[in-house]
């Protein structure tokens, strides 16, 4: 009898990890040699024990993998990357950043792509206007920054998730739309999440791990009620129509084959980071399957 490997494997509760992941870790088709011992976290927590490499497979931001090139390497499967899926500046009023001296800012995560954006964005502000933008940004989990808007603990807030797809119907009004602003100043779609693996992983077990995930994506699609229990069950936003239009929205053709327009993407994106001193250079290669 073949000996079993043993891979820790961790991704967040959003419908579109755990739509990708669910036929995978419940064993739903054939997966030869392998087991999966699986963690749900929020990608901020994930984001920072990848920094101590916690998980052989791991969920993270495209910023936080710039910050651990020396630990993972990312796969070509299971990204979330597109275009009209980025993080969303909101506030409660229709004053824009500049508008304010030191404006107060929440965000998912220093980690997330979604700061790094953030980041690059005010850069862009500060060239434009010849004014500095000095905010104070305050880190908490994604769920938290509406309510924290509302309370007027904030002047601004960064949303990701469901959030884009309720803050209208909260009353909040629409800053700047970070994906809109990347996609229009790179013409590429924006990078948001992707999948690592350790660096002991080899290429070859890189791809079999690649051919798993693309096969429980086509699992999920060919059978869109068999984790719709899983996917329900550990979704923050509970109602049907917004786990939906999570899927459908970050579940792309991306999703399943980075293919040559999402690697230019990363790449750019860390170019990018880099140039702006957000993320350290590094000279590691970025996918598994770069290894020689």
């Amino acid at each position: 009898m073949a000996e079993i490997q043993k891979l820790s494997i961790a991704y967040s509760s959003c419908p579109n990890d755990t739509f990708i992941f669910n036929g995978l870790v419940h064993e739903l088709f054939n997966t030869p040699g392998l087991e999966f011992d699986v963690t749900l976290a929020d990608v901020e927590t994930l984001n920072k024990r990848a920094k101590n490499a916690v998980y052989d497979i791991t969920k993270l931001s495209f910023a936080a993998f710039g910050s651990v090139r020396d630990k993972y390497r990312l796969l070509k499967v299971g990204a979330a990357l597109g275009r009209g899926c980025g993080p969303l500046i909101i506030s409660c009023s229709e004053k824009q950043l500049s508008s304010k001296e030191n404006p107060v800012i929440s965000i998912p995560g220093f980690g997330t792509t979604a700061y790094h954006l953030l980041r690059l964005y005010l850069n862009d502000q500060i060239q434009e206007s010849g004014r500095d933008i000095n905010p104070e940004i305050i880190s908490m989990p994604f769920e938290k920054i509406m309510p924290h808007l509302l309370e007027g603990k904030s002047d601004f807030g960064v949303i990701i998730h469901e959030g884009r797809f309720v803050y209208e119907n909260m009353g909040f009004h629409l800053i700047c739309d970070l994906g809109k602003w990347w996609e229009e100043k790179t013409l590429l779609p924006i990078p948001l999440g992707c999948i690592a693996v350790k660096k002991y992983i080899g290429k070859e077990l890189s791809q079999k791990i690649e051919e798993l995930i693309k096969q429980s994506i086509q699992y999920a699609r060919n059978n869109p009620d068999a984790g719709y229990e899983y996917i329900k069950k550990n979704a923050q936003e509970l109602d049907d129509d917004v786990i939906d239009q999570h899927i459908d929205l970050y579940v792309n053709e991306f999703t399943e084959n980075l293919g040559t327009q999402g690697e230019e993407a990363v790449r750019v994106f860390f170019d990018k980071t880099v140039k702006a001193g957000i993320i350290p250079e590094s000279n590691e290669p970025l996918f598994a399957s770069d290894i020689t």
